[in-house]
């Protein structure tokens, strides 16, 4: 297990200004975290680099687990708007497969089971890039999930979807939740009550609280979660 991660005071800076400001945090196994927070607050930002598509301008982010060495290959993450390539739903998979050097006996069986699991087997052979949204968004589960992930980062993954297609990677969610910790970001308040067992909240960059999900909606600590719970605009 390569949790948890350690954020101790981390900044992240650019000309535009200070984006994430000291932001100290640790992400154990289990539950599923949502990070809410108003537009600009550095929800996605703070994906990225716990992810490690960035390095944090000062401060630290380090996996402190037994496997922490191979931690980039124990991770995977989904975007909100998720790239496809010009193969088929099957291909896209075994792209990322190949990338992670997975052994190619071990392949076709994951392939397969992914896009079972996401509902995506009669489309294996479908060009990925004329699936419609919420499919493309389920290919993108199907191919992080295919890789076995000990943690998941998703990134505003039902955002511009339809209703039934967000119910259908929130289930998604839910399911490959047995085997992985879940860390993801969402505007919605209705799906943080519904994924979330506990949410860390942000405002300007910074950490301002952090609960259990049933607490932070039932009783805020914070001006600000109040305030955005109740869907007043932040400044």
């Amino acid at each position: 297990m390569i949790l948890p991660l350690a954020l101790s005071e981390m900044c992240y800076e650019t000309r535009g200004g200070l984006l994430l400001d000291r932001l100290s945090l640790t992400l154990e196994p289990g539950p599923r975290t949502v990070i809410l927070g108003p537009n600009g607050a550095g929800k996605s930002l703070l994906l990225r680099l716990c992810h490690g598509l960035l390095r944090p301008t000062s401060g630290s982010i380090e996996w402190l687990g037994p496997g922490a060495g191979s931690a980039s290959v124990h991770q995977a993450m989904v975007f909100q708007r998720p790239v496809m390539l010009r193969r088929s739903a099957a291909a896209n998979v075994a792209f990322a497969l190949s990338v992670r050097h997975v052994p190619r006996a071990e392949r076709r069986g994951r392939i397969a089971e992914a896009l079972a699991a996401s509902g995506l087997n009669g489309l294996a052979e479908r060009p990925a890039r004329v699936l419609s949204g919420g499919e493309q968004q389920r290919l993108a589960l199907a191919r992080a999930w295919a890789l076995r992930p000990q943690v998941l980062f998703l990134d505003e993954p039902t955002a511009n979807l339809d209703p039934a297609s967000a119910r259908a990677i929130e289930d998604l969610i839910l399911r490959f939740a047995a085997g992985a910790k879940i860390v993801m970001t969402t505007h919605d308040l209705g799906q943080a009550r519904r994924l979330a067992d506990e949410i860390v909240f942000l405002h300007h960059g910074r950490l301002v609280e952090r609960a259990a999900c049933g607490r932070f909606f039932a009783k805020p600590a914070t001006r600000e979660a109040a305030a955005f719970i109740a869907g007043e605009l932040l400044w």
